[in-house]
């Protein structure tokens, strides 16, 4: 394997120590030890940045499952490297400020870190894998680490609520998007992702086309927490908040960004396409802001506000193939769409991740993250004031940070795209402003509350868990840091331009790229009095009259039903699950053997029997058949007696002596076809087995309908009757019909040269089926083990009752 693919099971390989060392490192954080392995990943993957550059890609492979087309194959472009040092530089950030967040003593810091790198190490794999199929793995491995963060508290209800209700939903999405992925590989008849773009054009117009794209979206909009699956995000701010601040901000949300990314160059060109990420995006970035002013707990706040902020950057992705549809670029929309959404994605990691921290510190501080008993904390906390006025500004689109020069981008592009004769964008597409524009207003306002309700107003020491001061300086290094990158990246946004923005947005829709894939990129503060500037202006004036008279408002939320929300449509669906699989449930698990037989016979008989009957299968010949001597008959005649005495007997002596003639019967039929060996193995089997009905019944309590006379079932002797009747058909067919020679001509000339033996059944049995035979010992001794388990089981149980009485 590659450096890149030690570089993806790095994580994993950690994981598998912390236990060891947190057990050996007592005196020491064991995040000191994770923290060597995020720094040192992000410093190794900035050395493929002149690569990237140049808008070129590295590519290693190692062979997985080559017969079926798998591979493990990383590859490295600008899209993918944006988003590995996204996972490594944050998830550094996160480590540090967890040692200080989280107690080395009263938490249990093995498994939390082990869960993160699990984590880590997943996300790696989803933005280098070139297989859709070894993505899938990864994918599904996000969710399954990010449900035991969520859950890392398990002792809470609510943790493990929010843990679950993560799990279901990305699951599910997760399930759709393989199937995406299973079709769209079908269509193209490749895994790679590569080469599935390249074919774009003729995938574009193959009828499965849309149906792989609806199945990928699910998988990217449960993932990215887009309407109407956001719901798991606000319930999943349970999980510690470094958790947050590197799932719900930085990495886990964004996947389903990265993935409508990565396709886009497959899909993009699809009117569909834009309409279902635009519309989508765009209704979730308004409605998750609408619903994030009426929060009062800090991070409830802050999820809904990712939602928000997820939605503006796939809708952006959404616009962007727009220009597809024309040959130049002259209208700009390329720019002010694909660019602002990979630059969005920058700056909401930096202000994000920061917000989060800082929640986490006013948490740890005063014991709450409740607005309603915050405020005045402005002096007693000057340093974490400082980083929330950054972060919450840059979210709020205010200069001279960051999120203002990517939020103006947005603006632009929505009004570019009212302008387009395109998509029926001259009839619906005032609405993208429209939209955009009202859900930068209730950004600005609850970007404001986060300031102001908290570090302003009065201070209100009696409803606080604990007397609140300044976080310890390793608490702050994080934050700090992630501020300092949004006024950087504010105050100087082009140091970004041509080393990560344009060659990740290079690679969402290469086919487009004019000049051999040299994107002119130049962000700037000032463009004029434009549209989307005027639009800033109004959310500024706007937002600040809606938050200042916000009390005489904020019941409009009282009127919305309280019933009728997703969150219990997701519980009543869950109810609704429950309480029918139970009835369901019991209605056939009834507890008696008899009527599982039943059960699985019926289906035997009905799916062979309409095999047999569609495929006109049923053969009979008798040219190749022995004649019939007398000791077969007599043995015949044997059997049925034996058999119906079974069948009528009283006792349970005779119906197991009966069951007994049977088997031995039958070993006279072996003998009789000059099969000896067989013959022995049935003789001894059949003796065993009537022992231990003997030894099984003789501890039974006696039954009363043995004592009773039983009725005629008709139901048992249907099944019964079909069940040997379709056996026999079966038997009959099969020794009738011969499409290819027999394979036994093969064991009478290889048994003696190849394997070494005169017995050809003990050389089959040992060397040319070999596996068949250690697989059925494997399972003969597992059922032993069971078997004396539950035999000694018993008598413990028995010893200790008669110690007891």
């Amino acid at each position: 394997m590659s450096l890149l693919h030690w570089a993806i099971l790095a994580p994993f390989i950690m994981a598998a120590c912390v236990p060891f060392v947190r057990k050996k490192a007592t005196a020491i954080h064991t995040g000191w030890f994770v923290l060597i392995l995020p720094l040192v990943l992000f410093v190794s993957f900035l050395q493929y940045l002149p690569v990237t550059m140049k808008n070129d890609s590295i590519m290693q492979t190692a062979d997985w499952i080559p017969s079926l087309g798998i591979n493990f194959t990383a590859y490295v472009d600008g899209l993918s490297l944006l988003f590995v040092l996204l996972i490594t530089g944050i998830g550094a950030l996160v480590v540090l400020y967890s040692i200080y967040y989280l107690s080395k003593t009263k938490e249990s810091l093995q498994h939390f870190y082990v869960y993160l790198l699990m984590f880590m190490g997943a996300m790696l794999g989803v933005v280098l894998s070139d297989n859709v199929i070894t993505l899938y793995m990864f994918w599904e491995l996000t969710s399954i680490s990010s449900f035991l963060l969520i859950a890392y508290w398990f002792d809470r209800d609510r943790s493990r609520y929010g843990a679950l209700k993560s799990m279901l939903i990305t699951v599910f999405g997760g399930l759709m998007m393989l199937g995406g992925f299973l079709v769209l590989s079908i269509m193209g008849n490749t895994f790679s992702i590569r080469e599935l773009a390249a074919q774009a054009p003729e995938l574009n117009n193959h009828p499965l086309f849309l149906l792989a794209m609806i199945l990928i979206l699910f998988g990217a909009f449960t993932k990215s927490a887009q309407f109407p699956f956001y719901i798991w995000l606000p319930d999943a701010m349970e999980a510690p908040t470094p958790v947050s601040a590197y799932l719900h901000s930085a990495t886990m949300v964004k996947a389903g960004i990265y993935l409508v990314a990565r396709f886009s160059p497959i899909f993009a060109f699809s009117g569909y396409w834009f309409w279902i990420v635009g519309t989508v995006g765009l209704f979730t970035m308004v409605w998750a802001s609408f619903n994030a002013v009426k929060q009062t707990d800090l991070k409830g706040i802050l999820a809904f506000s990712t939602v928000s902020q997820l939605g503006l950057i796939m809708s952006l992705l959404g616009a962007g193939s727009a220009a597809l549809h024309f040959d130049s670029l002259d209208d700009n929309l390329y720019t002010a769409a694909v660019i602002a959404a990979v630059f969005h994605l920058i700056n909401h990691a930096t202000f994000k991740g920061s917000l989060f921290m800082v929640t986490g510190i006013i948490d740890h501080e005063t014991g709450t993250r409740d607005i309603r008993r915050l405020g005045g904390l402005m002096s007693l906390m000057p340093i974490t004031f400082t980083l929330s006025v950054i972060g919450a500004f840059s979210m709020a689109g205010l200069p001279p940070f960051n999120g203002f020069l990517s939020k103006e981008m947005f603006l632009l592009s929505m009004v570019q795209l009212a302008e387009l004769d395109l998509f029926n964008l001259e009839t619906w597409g005032l609405l993208f402003p429209v939209l955009a524009w009202i859900g930068s207003v209730f950004t600005f306002i609850y970007s404001m509350i986060i300031v102001f309700r908290v570090f302003g107003g009065k201070f209100q020491p009696e409803k606080l868990e604990k007397k609140p001061h300044e976080a310890p300086f390793g608490m702050l290094i994080s934050p700090i840091v992630l501020a300092s990158l949004v006024i950087l990246f504010g105050l100087f946004p082009n140091l970004l331009s041509y080393s990560l923005i344009q060659p990740a947005a290079a690679s969402i829709v290469p086919s487009i790229i004019p000049n051999g894939g040299q994107l002119d990129v130049h962000i700037s503060f000032w463009h004029g009095f434009t549209t989307e500037f005027m639009m800033t202006i109004g959310v500024v004036i706007i937002g600040i009259i809606l938050y200042k008279f916000l009390p005489k408002w904020i019941g409009m939320y009282d009127y919305f039903p309280g019933k009728v929300t997703l969150n219990n449509l997701y519980n009543a669906s869950l109810y609704t699950a429950e309480r029918g699989s139970h009835s369901l449930t019991k209605s056939y698990m009834t507890g008696f053997i008899r009527s599982y037989l039943v059960y699985i016979f019926a289906f035997f008989i009905t799916i062979l029997g309409f095999t047999i009957w569609v495929k006109g299968a049923f053969r009979f010949d008798s040219s190749n058949t022995a004649s019939i001597g007398f000791y077969e008959v007599g043995l015949v005649i044997v059997l049925l007696i034996a058999t119906a005495t079974i069948l009528i007997a009283k006792s349970r002596l005779t119906s197991i002596i009966s069951l007994g003639a049977v088997g031995y019967s039958v070993s006279l039929f072996f003998i009789i076809f000059r099969a000896p060996d067989l013959a022995l193995t049935q003789l001894v089997i059949e003796t065993v087995s009537t022992a231990l009905f003997l030894l099984c019944f003789y501890h039974l309590p006696k039954l009363s309908r043995h004592e009773e006379k039983r009725r005629f079932q008709i139901g048992n002797a249907v099944i019964a009757a079909g069940v040997g009747l379709i056996v026999a058909l079966i038997g009959i067919s099969a020794h009738s019909t011969k499409l290819f020679p027999s394979i036994n001509e093969y064991y009478i000339k290889n048994t003696y040269t190849k394997a070494g033996g005169e017995n050809m059944v003990n050389v089959i049995l040992v060397d040319f089926r070999g596996f068949d035979t250690l697989f059925e010992i494997a399972v003969l001794s597992v059922a032993a083990l069971g078997i004396y388990g539950l035999i000694k089981l018993r008598l413990e149980k028995g010893g200790e009752q008669n110690e007891n009485e």
